[in-house]
């Protein structure tokens, strides 16, 4: 059994199916994001264990804000504490996907063992991004026996087209007209789809809305910047930069026209497109900004204004490795808001400031304040996965692998499903030998996010570790499908080649990785051992003096210790030998070809 492609807007009836679970619903986004997701939940959540419903309250109330009264909020963050304006944090582009995961796995498990239903979902070319990716998910996730899902499209278009193709069976459809009644645009609106990061809908009825808006007013400006912000989320950043264009064009208001070029100063820097990045550009604009807001006459509105700007501008000196710059900046805003706002006062860009700080302390080599830091804004903001995931990371630097793990376990719990949290253990689950555990993480990670391409990296690397090299190579692809020039993916490839005697075709994949990434040792390293396995010793000496040069390690020397010996170069050789020993004194290798020196 196979989910269905009804190529047409309407089910035609004509394939049996399991019982319905409700009437067909018509997924047109007139009915705003997740109007499939709403539909549903309203059927499944009354009748749901509450243990269930309590486990992804996040998810719910987020799809089906009519059954927030049924659903209490149970993991709350900062943000639902503090007053609206204080709430600067917009989440990011991917929550709606850990938002669909979250639900899906709601619905599977509320199904789980109560027999096979249908899902029958019309007009879906029609429906707003969320509830396309929700269909992706069901379809990727759900198993056919328990919930066959009928989408009722007849074009494949992103986010669904990816799941399409591999998940279901075409069949003929229907069509016809529908009629529609589209919700009243208000800025209210575009805001409550910022605030839950449902982007798409928000430049949608923002860019509509702002047609019949009354230019140069504060509503105006309001819903110009939460349209422009929706429009950059949703990889627009030149539509988004249109609109700051035109604001500086309409307004004159000092704090407007500040955050307007902060915000264009941050579409240079993040722009989805590496080529229309323009960091010198945005240092022009975000110095516009600082500009203006140092010469704010309330000592509040200054504190706060500039103090963003300034993290602003910490973040493109960090862009441009002016580490030591971007820390003066942040200090500057912390001090700023310590001195200037009222104690509590806008706490949530008190926490960011401390958290970025955070990260330039680990960048500038002083671990132990950046632990501090993030150590004070989990304390202020203990339901914020983010947070967890940053602690983890400093913590297995730290050597602290059980406190990491905690950490991202924590933020597996505090929201839905997080693939970087499983990922991030994976990494640690693999150095302490527990292969198994690390490929279930990696499986998840993937399976929560097809895309996530550093995830793909690490499976392959995994499965060429424990002898899967025809499942190792199925992953590098997959990923290079995504990525092309990703490095991590051409060495693992080329790995997994190489174990299976392609050498061909593994010296053509670690040249692409060192062409592509000539910094990643483990390229070089790779390519050294090949060719000193096919007979070309001086080739490998080169290579893996290469990768040496980039991260000294006591495998690196011992193996070009062996390349040295094979040319007749014993004192190098003996020279690498003592070094590695010095990196690694239990390397059993290394003390044996150190005790038998014309015998490695």
């Amino acid at each position: 059994m196979r989910h269905l492609w009804v190529r047409g807007s309407r089910w035609n009836g004509e394939k049996d199916l399991p019982r319905l679970l409700l009437a067909p619903i018509d997924a047109h986004r007139s009915g705003g994001p997740y109007t499939v997701a709403a539909t549903l939940l309203a059927v499944l959540v009354p009748e749901a264990r509450p243990e269930l419903v309590a486990r992804h309250d996040i998810e719910i109330r987020a799809a089906a804000p009519h059954l927030r009264e049924r659903v209490p909020a149970r993991r709350l963050t900062l943000a639902t504490q503090v007053p609206e304006a204080e709430r600067i944090l917009v989440p990011a582009p991917r929550r709606t996907l850990r938002l669909a995961n979250g639900i899906a796995e709601f619905i599977r498990d509320h199904l789980a063992g109560a027999g096979p239903v249908a899902l029958v979902v019309e007009n879906v070319h029609e429906a707003d991004h969320t509830d396309s990716e929700l269909l992706g998910v069901l379809l990727r996730r759900l198993d056919p026996a328990v919930l066959t899902v009928v989408v009722c499209t007849p074009v494949a278009e992103p986010p669904l087209a990816a799941a399409l193709p591999l998940h279901v069976e075409s069949v003929p459809g229907a069509g016809g007209p529908s009629a529609h009644t589209w919700p009243a645009l208000t800025p209210d609106l575009v805001r409550r789809y910022v605030a839950e990061g449902f982007h798409h809908a928000a430049a949608e009825a923002g860019t509509r809305a702002l047609e019949r808006a009354h230019v140069d007013t504060e509503d105006w400006w309001t819903l110009l910047h939460r349209t422009a912000g929706a429009l950059a989320a949703t990889d627009r950043e030149d539509d988004a930069r249109a609109l700051f264009d035109l604001a500086r064009r309409e307004s004159t208001d000092p704090v407007n026209r500040a955050t307007a070029a902060y915000a264009t100063a941050m579409l240079l820097t993040r722009h989805h497109d590496p080529e229309k990045r323009d960091i010198e550009e945005a240092r022009a604009w975000i110095n516009e900004a600082v500009t203006i807001t140092r010469l704010l006459p309330d000592r509040r509105s200054r504190a706060f204004h500039l103090g963003f700007d300034l993290n602003g501008k910490a973040l493109i000196e960090t862009r441009l490795g002016r580490h030591r710059s971007a820390l003066r900046l942040v200090q500057e805003a912390i001090e700023l808001a310590d001195r200037d706002l009222e104690p509590g006062e806008h706490a949530i860009h008190r926490l960011v400031l401390r958290a970025n700080r955070a990260q330039l302390t680990v960048l500038l080599g002083d671990p132990a304040a950046a632990l501090a830091d993030l150590d004070a804004v989990i304390e202020a903001d203990p339901g914020y996965p983010d947070y967890y995931i940053d602690r983890g990371n400093l913590l297995y630097r730290l050597g602290r692998s059980a406190d990491a793990v905690a950490d991202y376990e924590t933020a597996m719990r505090v929201g839905p499903p997080f693939p970087e949290a499983h990922y991030n253990r994976a990494e640690i689950r693999f150095a302490d030998g527990d292969h198994a555990g690390a490929l279930a993480d990696l499986d998840y990670a993937i399976e929560l996010d097809p895309g996530f391409v550093d995830a793909y990296a690490n499976r392959a690397g995994l499965l060429v570790a424990i002898g899967e090299y025809d499942r190792a190579r199925a992953d590098a692809r997959l990923g290079l499908a995504l990525n092309p020039r990703n490095a991590y993916l051409l060495c693992a490839l080329g790995q997994a080649e190489a174990a299976t005697a392609r050498y061909a075709e593994a010296r053509k994949a670690y040249d692409a990785a060192v062409f592509h990434d000539p910094g990643l040792a483990a390229g070089w390293a790779s390519r050294g051992e090949l060719a000193f396995e096919l007979g070309d010793p001086e080739g490998a000496i080169a290579d893996l003096t290469r990768a040496i040069e980039l991260a000294d390690d006591a495998a690196l020397r011992f193996n070009r210790a062996i390349a040295l010996r094979s040319v007749g170069q014993p004192e190098r050789a003996q020279a690498d030998l003592l070094r590695a020993a010095e990196l690694d004194p239990a390397d059993e290798d290394v003390r044996e070809a150190l005790r038998t020196p014309e015998k490695p």
